[in-house]
């Protein structure tokens, strides 16, 4: 899909805006002042300035107001010289000017609720746009902001999600794969699920969570495994968009499941590890018996053997 992005003034704005008057649409996202379809392109006008042109007649449709702005996107550079971090596996310097498959995963961390993995693909020039739909670092977000960031990034951009669910998720686990296989398994898989549905890219950029040559002992076996031009660096939300968009629709995911899982059983899953879930947990094996856990959460963790202390005392 052709592209192109413009940083005009107010009044050429409006101007822009009148022009495309008759195709303006109702849908707008956030931070936006207007958006246009015609049958070869969306025009979409944004508050900071920005205007964007997307689809077949993309350039046709900017061009005459090329004159009027000045163009924001970037031609990036195959230059290797610098990188970010000190591995072999350490991304190039410049590697948020490129077009980059990202990953990373929600919910590890969490007692209830299951292991979401997304890989999300961001061409560089679509860059300016997930800027503009707030795409960041979703640590520090909200879920009401995540929910309404990621129903305009799943329309956007090609990604794959995958959701562990915690039967399978605990029977892994019983059978000896620790978190960390399972996190690299799923990181593997989303990452060639994106690769069939994208033409090209520069990089694949991996939210570190074990050391590069850990992560593909735990690939041993599989039957591909994604190594060309694989990149890990932790935080590296800051580094590239595409895994701050990979991370805020895995969250988005978790966050869903929680909420469908809550309403299954009639309770509120308390996110985290901590004392309120200790006491939920223990509501809940009172009420549906000492096999419902396998249902809801990751029973290794320590929460499950306070839970049922809980349970058991207040049974006496």
């Amino acid at each position: 899909m052709s592209q192109v992005v413009l940083t005009v003034s107010p009044s050429i704005m409006n101007e822009i805006k009148k022009k495309y008057n008759s195709h303006l649409s109702d849908k707008q996202p956030p931070g936006s002042v207007f958006v246009a379809k015609t049958s070869t392109c969306t025009i979409t006008g944004y508050k900071s300035g920005k205007i964007m042109f997307q689809g077949a007649g993309a350039e046709g449709e900017a061009r005459p107001w090329q004159s009027s702005g000045t163009a924001s996107s970037k031609k990036a550079t195959n230059s290797k010289k610098k990188t970010v971090g000190n591995h072999q596996y350490s991304p190039p310097g410049n590697i948020s000017t490129l077009s980059v498959i990202g990953s990373d995963e929600v919910g590890t961390g969490d007692f209830f609720g299951p292991m979401t993995v997304v890989a999300a693909y961001v061409d560089q020039k679509q860059i300016p746009l997930l800027k503009e739909l707030g795409v960041r670092d979703s640590k520090g977000m909200k879920d009401p902001e995540i929910i309404e960031i990621a129903r305009n990034l799943i329309k956007t951009i090609p990604y794959s999600l995958l959701i562990l669910p915690n039967e399978k998720y605990n029977n892994m686990q019983k059978k000896g794969t620790n978190q960390g296989k399972m996190k690299a398994l799923l990181h593997n898989q989303a990452i060639q699920n994106v690769m069939r549905k994208v033409q090209g890219y520069d990089a694949i950029l991996i939210d570190q969570f074990a050391k590069p040559e850990v992560y593909f002992n735990y690939l041993k076996g599989q039957s591909t495994i994604v190594k060309e031009n694989v990149y890990f660096a932790t935080k590296a939300e800051e580094i590239h968009l595409a895994v701050a968009a990979a991370s805020i629709i895995a969250r988005y995911s978790f966050v869903m499941e929680m909420d469908r899982l809550g309403k299954e059983y009639n309770v509120k899953l308390p996110k985290g590890a901590g004392a309120a879930v200790d006491i939920a947990a223990a509501k809940l094996i009172q009420k549906h018996g000492d096999q419902i856990l396998g249902n809801l959460a990751k029973l290794h963790f320590a929460n499950s053997l306070k839970a049922q202390k809980i349970a058991d005392q207040s049974r006496r």
